[in-house]
């Protein structure tokens, strides 16, 4: 016999690091599959060690991290994880950041600073990943940074969509926090049905991380229910500022919506003291007990990175989970 065949059936395998294995199980869930197990640990000196308990050959393999704090132990052990999958002969690794970190980084401001969204997407294609999902880039050009296929997932759909329900029938303005997220605000205005916009003038100290002034708002917002949308909420300085200047200008109710809830200290007690009615949150990251306050609602964002899980694996179409 010169040649013989085979039948081969793809294997999808879900593997998750230690950030938030919570939302790594309910994607599994939603999926029906399990993630795998494994052993991970860290050494006395803080290093980390990683085994899969189950051969992954030949597998489809999605590694689920959502990098939250501390968000350098958190990329680290993404990368040992693949380079593990790969030397264990996983046929594709795909990585799954719900929260893609240092994505701030994703331009020099001044000279002799680096471009640290680049690295990141560089140190994962040097560990072996073939392909990287994300929900919510900070700028869309980070996609670039990354030399394999980039499913850039929306969460967009799913906060508008929560938002139109519970305040169908109020006189809605989209309200950006600075004039950089204006095409934000434009995006949200059209899913909620051409809402008019208007944003914050603020001025921004590039010397000082996090500390925002803000000015004044630049469009209509008297007497409207404001929805004022970011990508993400870390100290929630930039946020309570631009609800306190929304309020003053006579808006009857805030809502805040935004995709990743960092939330370090003290974002909690800013948001929960700004005048907002709700703050709605989708869950890419782990808000622990102690960030929580009663403004706070969280949407999972497990079916949609379930969904597109599936499509990459069934070598569909996940730009069609987004088609209106």
């Amino acid at each position: 016999m010169n040649s013989f065949s085979m039948s081969n059936s793809k294997s999808l395998m879900l593997f998750s690091g230690r950030a938030y294995p919570e939302l790594a199980e309910t994607i599994g869930k939603y999926l029906d599959v399990s993630v795998t197990p494994q052993s991970a640990y860290d050494f006395a000196n803080g290093e980390i060690f990683v085994r899969f308990e189950e051969s992954v050959r030949g597998s489809d393999a999605f590694l689920i991290q959502s990098c939250g704090p501390p968000i350098n132990t958190w990329v680290m052990e993404t990368l040992i994880m693949i380079d593990a999958l790969k030397r264990a002969s996983a046929k594709r690794i795909t990585v799954v950041l719900p929260f893609y970190p240092y994505a701030r980084q994703d331009k020099k401001h001044r000279g002799r600073e680096p471009i640290s969204a680049r690295l990141v997407a560089d140190l994962i294609k040097t560990a072996g990943a073939q392909r990287l999902m994300t929900v919510d880039l900070h700028t869309d050009q980070i996609q670039g940074f990354f030399d394999g296929p980039v499913d850039h997932l929306w969460a967009q759909p799913l906060l508008s969509g929560y938002i139109a329900g519970k305040y169908f029938g109020d006189d809605l303005t989209v309200v950006s926090p600075d004039s950089g997220r204006v095409r934000t605000a434009e995006r949200w205005a059209d899913r909620l049905g051409g809402a008019p916009i208007a944003f914050i003038h603020k001025t921004r100290d590039p010397d000082q991380p996090n500390q925002v002034v803000a000015n004044r708002v630049v469009g209509d917002v008297r007497g409207r229910t404001c929805i004022v949308v970011d990508d993400m909420i870390d100290t929630g300085s930039t946020i309570a500022k631009a609800v306190g200047e929304v309020l003053a200008a006579g808006a009857t109710k805030v809502v805040v919506a935004a995709t990743h809830g960092v939330l370090s200290d003290p974002a909690a007690r800013r948001l929960s003291g700004c005048g907002a009615d709700e703050v709605v949150l989708t869950d890419t990251l782990r808000i622990p007990p102690e960030h929580r306050f009663p403004q706070l609602t969280e949407l999972s964002v497990a079916p949609l990175i379930g969904r597109a899980i599936r499509e990459v694996f069934a070598d569909g179409s996940v730009t069609s989970l987004f088609d209106a």
